[in-house]
């Protein structure tokens, strides 16, 4: 028998009992994948692939109370991870609107990059467990749309698809007009004809451009690119109709006929980019540097920020000092208020930073980093709209971890997150300055996770933190990290509901 490893002794739980409680799923190593019976959805409901339209109809069409129970029989066939995987994002983006704002129950699709990722990130025995809570979310998603008027994604307008060649302008022409119906029948001949990185260049800039929906225009982009590299581009199509749809949300009258807050950062930041020369990418890390950035988010305006980041990489300064400021700056800013608004200005800096990673064209780069900039203090001032920030900041965060005197254990840690996050998030920082391995922390969290989560913010935050602890710099990550504990979860919170359903299911 193999050696078990530290990480998998540690993600099965041998510290506490609410670590140990995942043990018992480890007979789901033994399940392997599956072909569902043939269905046929309605004719006027978008058909998917025919691979797939069998599970998506079982996911659709299965009461809730007994969708997991259906879905563990399937994998018990052969239903394997991908494709579950697959039928859970079409569900999603056929049968759950993305209006009146990307959000509320549209996290029924974006959480299911995060689920994911939380299931690729953990031990093999437990990688099902994140898609089967994101399938009853989705039930719940799905019958809050039904209440809001029953949306389903109808069948793309054949006839206004235009010719191959017109469908990036086409797009490019809908998009700035915001016109939703010229939109949908562009990316659908786009999704036929062209590459993921042509369409996805075009969409992070879209995803990018204005701050309606708080960030989470952006998410959807990058969750639908990473979640589509897995499950096979063949399966775009319905999504990148859905991700269309969502970007175009607006209030008001046509936004590219006014002059709205929301969207004044992008426009300015088009001409700032003017300002950058060839050279922009190739500056020195500077420690320096993050700290003043760090001060203009601290109480700047959005404007003040972008001018900063313009001055900076001028100066020479590598666009990770910056990045590691914007990083810093929104789990500051969760310390602050532990709320909704705070949470995504880190998970929508997380999906910034990947469409930074991921771009091809050093404008589109350039613009991501700038509107992450702007996007920090308008979340300040949101956040401030819905009550006070707390005036701690990371230096606070420091002086607490040295009080904290000797090393806490894991298992401290998580429990005083029930009691006290602040507290926790500084024992947390100063076990990490003491040597202690952030992989363990992390792991920990997964499994808390897994066991105490309730909501898709517990996935989506997650993911977001524990990826980007690797995207900051090293100087930086144990601060970044420690802040974020605020959201995570506590050893001392009960078990979400699902647990013993989805043990039974899979027992």
């Amino acid at each position: 028998m193999a050696p078990i490893t530290r990480r998998e002794a540690l993600a099965a739980g041998t510290a506490t009992a609410a670590f140990a409680g995942l043990g018992e799923f480890s007979r789901l190593g033994k399940l392997t994948p599956v072909s569902a019976p043939e269905a046929e959805p309605g004719p006027n409901v978008v058909r998917l692939h025919p691979s797939l339209e069998p599970t998506v109809r079982l996911i659709e069409q299965a009461p809730r109370e007994r969708l997991l129970e259906q879905v563990a029989e399937q994998i018990r066939k052969g239903l394997s991870y991908r494709d579950l995987l697959a039928a859970l994002l079409l569900a999603g983006v056929r049968n759950v609107e993305p209006r009146p704002t990307v959000g509320f129950q549209f996290h029924a699709v974006l959480v299911v990059n995060s689920a994911h990722l939380a299931s690729i990130s953990s031990p093999a025995k437990h990688r099902w467990l994140p898609l089967f809570w994101s399938l009853d979310y989705f039930k719940s998603a799905a019958a809050q749309d039904q209440r809001q008027g029953g949306w389903t994604m109808a069948p793309v307008d054949e006839s206004a698809l235009p010719p191959p060649r017109r469908a990036p302008e086409a797009f490019r022409e809908a998009m700035e007009n915001w016109d939703e119906k010229a939109a949908d029948a562009s990316v659908a001949g786009l999704a036929r004809t062209a590459g993921s990185g042509e369409i996805y260049e075009m969409f992070f800039r879209y995803g990018a451009r204005d701050f309606r929906s708080i960030g989470h225009k952006a998410i959807f982009v990058a969750n639908s690119y990473r979640t589509l590299q897995c499950i096979g581009w063949h399966r775009a199509e319905p999504v990148l109709r859905s991700l269309a749809y969502a970007l175009l949300m607006h209030e008001g009258s046509n936004p590219a006929q006014r002059d709205a807050e929301a969207d004044r950062p992008y426009r300015r930041n088009l001409e700032r980019i003017e300002q950058l020369g060839p050279d922009w990418r190739g500056g020195k890390p500077d420690q320096g540097a993050t700290e003043s950035l760090l001060e203009t988010l601290r109480s700047g305006s959005n404007d003040a920020a972008c001018d900063h980041v313009v001055e900076l990489l001028g100066t020479g300064v590598s666009p990770q000092s910056i990045w590691d400021a914007l990083f810093v700056g929104a789990g500051e800013l969760l310390m602050q208020q532990p709320a909704i608004i705070p949470l995504h200005a880190v998970t929508t800096t997380n999906a910034l930073w990947f469409a930074f990673q991921t771009a091809a064209d050093d404008r589109t780069r350039q613009l991501m980093l700038l509107q992450n900039a702007a996007f920090l203090p308008m979340f300040r001032e949101a956040a401030g709209g819905r009550g006070r920030l707390d005036g701690i900041t990371i230096d606070d965060l420091r002086r607490q971890a040295a009080d904290a005197g000797a090393t806490r254990s894991i298992e401290d840690v998580f429990a005083e997150l029930d009691r006290n996050p602040v507290a926790a998030a500084s024992q947390a920082l100063a076990w990490l300055q003491q040597g202690g391995d952030p992989q363990r922390l992390m792991d920990a969290a997964r499994v808390l996770i897994f066991l105490k989560g309730t909501n898709a913010h517990d996935y989506k935050f997650s993911s977001a933190v524990l990826e980007d602890y690797y995207h900051v710099s090293p100087p930086w990550r144990d601060l970044y990290l420690a802040s974020s504990m605020l959201k995570l979860r506590g050893s001392q919170t009960p078990d979400n509901a699902l647990v013993a359903r989805i043990r039974a299911a899979l027992g």
